[in-house]
């Protein structure tokens, strides 16, 4: 099932803002099990204010894990 077709969205993503269930005051959200670095965390922390869905967080964990592009010296 989709974040967004979730009947208990109770969060809205302030990169995105889609609907979602945040479940973290429940003790057990599907972000728990997302890998991110605290350099990662410290930068979300920063950088938004409140929880994002898993979508973004997944997409942001992705781009931080890619290598860097190529610097072209002329």
């Amino acid at each position: 099932m989709s974040e967004e077709a979730r009947a208990d969205v109770n969060s809205r993503c302030p990169r995105c803002g889609g609907g979602f269930h945040c479940g973290a005051a429940e003790a057990r959200c599907d972000c728990f099990d997302l890998k991110l670095s605290d350099a990662q965390r410290q930068q979300l922390s920063r950088d938004y204010n409140g929880c994002l869905c898993l979508k973004c967080l997944r997409e942001l964990q992705q781009a931080t894990l890619a290598p860097p592009a190529p610097v072209h010296r002329g």
